[in-house]
């Protein structure tokens, strides 16, 4: 029963992750119909700005909470600023348009990797451990810092399905998403919409990777992993969809956690892609998808 408990809790640490970066996804792909590849990058981004510039001030005699805050809002900062510049300079000549934005973001991805890599080197890098210390949960042992990451995603989780039912923007995003020429013709600003929504996902990207800076090792490709199982947790829970991809991804999380504990790696990564594929073939529009 222990042993079953901390696999759960386990599956919802790394699915409050995948959430947050699939939940960026979909919004993109809601709003312009576009499917981003460069997303990872914004992440990856984030999580090496925390990397780097956490020791640098602890190493100034900064304590570590403080400095991990002051490089998680940098991250942020760096990493929507990017993303502000990928919108500006290329996405929003190519809005609806999936042949073109595919082309863009795949170009996108070779020019960043290039730049990660000359910027911060191939090594990998590590953060100081901002939250020492376990707490016991329903009987098992939890750190206190993956604890916190679980209590972060799901307030920024709630926060935005807050803000997507009952604020101004976020019905304008949800009606742009669903039709996007009705939601013009009701007065909807579409283009202002879709740097909203991109600006959006591209803060989710950011604090996911501030957040799991801390508990992982990061390296200029860390974003590729999660890119590929946040598409998985989007396609398997619909495209456009927010509480699919909130299911998809805690639906991907489970299968990596129990199939690696059970089995290995290796074949949880094979179930994981077996499940895309029938999900395709059984629900190609995914277990929430309306588009």
């Amino acid at each position: 029963m222990q042993t079953m408990i901390q696999l759960i809790l386990t599956s919802l640490q790394i699915g409050a992750v995948y959430i947050l970066f699939s939940l960026g996804l979909t919004l993109i792909f809601g709003v312009m119909r576009i499917v981003n590849f460069a997303h990872g990058h914004l992440f990856a981004v984030s999580a090496l700005v925390v990397a780097y510039t956490v020791p640098w001030l602890a190493g100034g005699g900064l304590p570590v909470l403080p400095a991990y805050l002051i490089a998680a809002m940098a991250g942020v900062t760096v990493a929507m600023t990017l993303g502000f510049l990928m919108y500006v300079a290329g996405f929003r000549f190519f809005q609806r348009d999936m042949v073109g934005s595919f082309i863009l973001s795949i170009g996108l991805v070779l020019l960043l990797d290039g730049i990660l890599l000359k910027t911060f080197g191939g090594a990998v890098r590590s953060v100081p451990e901002i939250l020492p210390g376990t707490v016991t949960v329903l009987g098992t042992a939890i750190t206190i810092q993956r604890l916190a990451l679980c209590v972060a995603a799901i307030v920024i989780t709630a926060l935005l399905y807050w803000a997507l039912t009952h604020t101004k923007i976020g019905k304008a995003l949800r009606a742009v998403s669903i039709d996007h020429e009705a939601a013009m013709l009701q007065g909807v600003p579409y283009n202002r919409m879709a740097l909203a929504g991109f600006m959006i996902a591209s803060a989710l990207a950011a604090l996911a990777g501030a957040l799991i800076a801390p508990v992982t090792i990061v390296s200029p490709v860390l974003g590729a992993d999660y890119l590929i199982k946040g598409f998985i947790a989007v396609i398997v829970g619909g495209l456009g969809s927010v509480p699919g991809a909130i299911l998809g991804s805690l639906f991907v999380a489970a299968i990596e956690t129990f199939g690696g504990f059970y089995f290995d790696p290796s074949s949880a990564t094979i179930a994981i892609f077996l499940l895309v594929i029938a999900m395709l073939l059984v629900r190609p529009k995914g277990l929430l998808g309306h588009a």
